[in-house]
């Protein structure tokens, strides 16, 4: 396993010296760690593989439906879709508060 370990250090070291990941997304930023450690340390790895095959918790799909239907409602002048709209709006802003505080108490 050496033998393999030392030919993929001497590739990574030759593709960092021609540049080929200088344009990779993200290069040169933080790395934003922030979820990871922000979840219970029994949960780090749960999330981890949630977020990378790009399912995402419950409260972020929410909260993104709210930005857009909100998005949508400034736009709509009808008032009768305005109405159902609205509707719709405080039904996942209050579902959105049920889940948050179910998250607290667990």
């Amino acid at each position: 396993m050496l033998y393999l370990e030392k030919i993929a250090e001497e590739r990574i070291k030759q593709a960092i010296e021609k540049g080929e990941f200088d344009h990779l997304e993200g290069f040169g930023k933080p790395v934003d760690n922030s979820d990871y450690f922000n979840a219970p340390p029994d949960e780090r790895i749960a999330w981890h593989i949630l977020k990378n095959a790009g399912v995402v918790p419950e409260e972020v799909f929410l909260h993104k439906k709210i930005y857009h239907l909100t998005d949508i409602l400034k736009q709509e002048a009808d008032p009768q879709t305005r109405l159902m709209q609205q509707k719709e709006l405080y039904e996942l802003q209050s579902h959105l508060s049920i889940s948050l505080e179910k998250r607290k108490r667990h």
